[in-house]
């Protein structure tokens, strides 16, 4: 019961801040959303790093947070401040090129070199991870404010994939407890939840696309059939993104990647589906409407 309620309090409070943000906030093309995004990058890269540690990939905390802030932070610089695009690579390149030619300088004093330059592989395995989960897949939000009509979009976004995740829940409640197990990472997962979620997102993807007053522009083909795209494959994207981290918990018998979020667990449990289905709703609202 307590975890229902906890689950409606995010439902009915936390998403409607989010909503808020996006409409009330719009400053520098969404500079608060930005930030707020680059905080969840930092705190998803440490409670990743934490799960890495679990299987021996040891990188310091300090290290984590500021490698996942490198993506969001220069797509925030050339979103926000119109600093050059290069800007993105450069902050990569300078965590890359850290984490590839700190083993140098490590000292033979006290322990084998041998020894320390495993433990330098290893870090740097970690690191390079960092960099990408989940700061890579979550900054593409950042890159949807670059457009003229980004509060809709973010808005659209939001939507399609708080509509997967709340109705795959509903139904897996109402009607899952015979069909669930269909996901070995998962097997509280339910067929009904996951066909629920998908034809959610389906049918916003359609709705914005379709509905009056054309929020979106079918570019190539028809509106029913690029809102069914869009909302396909991001909702699908959602549930994949939520799968993967269940994996990545399981192979290192970790429940929950913290506790910062009530009814929810930790960032990466609540950001899941949105890291993995930003990049696909971008690239499919590039290809299909612009």
């Amino acid at each position: 019961m307590n975890k229902l309620v906890e689950r409606l309090l995010i439902f009915f409070i936390g998403i409607p801040l989010c909503l808020a943000v996006v409409i009330f906030l719009p400053q520098r093309n969404h500079l608060a959303i930005n930030i707020l995004v680059t905080i969840f990058c930092i705190l998803g890269a440490i409670e990743f790093a934490d799960i890495l540690k679990k299987k021996n990939l040891t990188i310091s905390r300090v290290e984590a947070g500021v490698l996942g802030a490198l993506t969001p932070l220069g797509m925030t610089l050339f979103v926000s401040f119109q600093f050059n695009y290069l800007i993105i690579s450069i902050l990569n390149l300078i965590g890359a090129g850290w984490l590839l030619v700190s083993g140098v300088f490590i000292s033979a004093k006290n322990e084998a070199v041998e020894t320390k330059l495993d433990k330098t592989f290893r870090r740097a395995v970690a690191g390079f991870a960092l960099m990408f989960y989940p700061s890579s897949f979550l900054s593409w939000i950042i890159l949807m404010n670059s457009f003229s009509n980004s509060s809709v979009l973010i808005i659209a976004f939001l939507c399609v994939v708080f509509a997967n995740d709340s109705l795959a829940w509903v139904a897996g409640m109402l009607f899952g407890k015979t069909n669930r197990g269909i996901f070995a990472v998962s097997p509280n997962k339910s067929l009904a939840g996951f066909i629920a979620g998908i034809l959610a997102s389906i049918a916003l993807g359609i709705a914005f696309a379709a509905l009056p007053p054309n929020i979106f522009n079918a570019a190539r083909f028809s509106p029913l059939i690029s809102g069914f795209a869009l909302g396909f494959f991001t909702g699908a994207a959602a549930v994949l993104g939520d799968l993967a981290e269940s994996a990545l918990k399981r192979s290192a018998a970790v429940k929950d990647s913290g506790s910062i979020i009530p009814g929810r667990g930790g960032i990466l449990d609540s950001v899941d589906s949105l890291a993995l289905s930003a990049p696909v709703f971008y690239i499919g609202y590039e290809l299909l409407f612009v």
